[in-house]
């Protein structure tokens, strides 16, 4: 991958003679608070690794030994090559006090990358003093419109649901057009019944789907990840708009259609970091977007939004050059 650091990706010169350009630059130190997989210790090191960024890792118990033993030979590497071994810090007390300590360590941690579960982020964005990007549990929905492709809508949904259920780019919830739902429910019904997937659904759908069970509120917000999905059928793709943007979490939706209005209305009108036209949420994912490696899934619009590769680990300053001009 392309090193980014330093690259000018814009310039420009005024009317005065000043040359301004827009260099990219590392954050500086980026902090990594995860929970049980210890290939993150390696990922997000490369990534910040690469983007010239130093980063401090505090992992779970359940993975320690693992994380001491990918540390451990990185710092030697580094060491080798005559390069600071503390590019890489593994905070190795595991306890809710020193993890408490790292989100608020301003003006030493430039910002903190929350990887884990819906606790691990909630907590981290309520408690910590240092800038956060909140990485993203995923209430997913794929809504299939009016006069969508049955086949790929099945298939679609199969991949999205069933191929990795405990991921955050996984399928949770269907939005089904009212005009599609008698002939595409009950085969959707029959597919997913062989991966043992729960359905959860509205009145409406369950006429269509044979050992449903009624849907609550909460289940139209739910992030399983399990073998349970949840599905409501809507009057119009402006219906499935607004029913998305009140129950998603910002991460991945997707819209089955043949109608170009409509799927340009939903890719207008979603408010999620990625928005696909026919076809599978489970592509949200950095090496699937060409990023290489990722440092996690941004829900959020500032500073980064959907999956973080390098770009998303750069900050820019302004460098500007002049020939003795000065402001009137």
């Amino acid at each position: 991958l392309e090193d980014p650091i330093g690259k000018i990706t814009e310039q420009w010169t005024r009317p005065n003679g000043l040359k301004i350009a827009k260099r990219l630059v590392p954050i500086g130190v980026v902090g990594v608070i995860y929970e049980a997989r210890p290939n993150v210790t390696a990922d997000v090191f490369g990534l910040c690794f690469k983007t010239g960024n130093a980063i401090v890792l505090k992992g779970g118990s359940d993975a320690l030994e693992s994380n001491k033993a990918i540390v451990k030979v990185i710092r030697e590497t580094l060491a080798k090559e005559n390069l600071p071994v503390d590019a890489i810090t593994l905070i190795e007390d595991t306890t809710r006090e020193s993890t408490n300590q790292l989100m608020r360590m301003n003006g030493y941690v430039d910002v903190l990358i929350p990887r884990g579960g819906a606790g691990l982020i909630k907590s981290v964005v309520e408690n910590a003093s240092v800038p956060v990007i909140e990485t993203g549990s995923g209430n997913c929905h794929i809504y299939v419109d009016s006069d969508a492709d049955i086949d790929m809508a099945i298939s679609i949904i199969e991949n999205a649901k069933t191929q990795r259920i405990g991921v955050c780019n996984a399928c949770e919830s269907l939005v089904i057009h009212k005009d599609i739902a008698a002939k595409l429910l009950p085969a959707l019904n029959t597919k997913l019944k062989e991966h043992g997937v729960k359905i959860f659904a509205d009145e409406k759908s369950r006429e269509f789907l044979e050992g449903s069970e009624a849907a609550t509120e909460e289940d139209f917000g739910k992030e399983y990840l399990d073998y349970i999905i949840s599905v409501k059928t809507v009057e119009s793709v402006e219906e499935a708009i607004a029913h998305i943007n009140k129950y998603n979490t910002g991460h991945s939706e997707s819209i089955i259609t043949n109608i170009e209005e409509n799927a340009n209305k939903f890719l207008d009108g979603i408010d999620a970091s990625c928005v696909y036209v026919n076809a599978s949420t489970r592509f949200t994912d950095g090496f699937e977007f060409g990023f290489g490696a990722e440092i996690g899934i941004s829900t959020q619009k500032l500073h980064a939004r959907g999956p973080m590769g390098l770009l998303a680990l750069t900050s820019y300053k302004y460098t500007i050059h002049g020939n003795g001009q000065v402001r009137k």
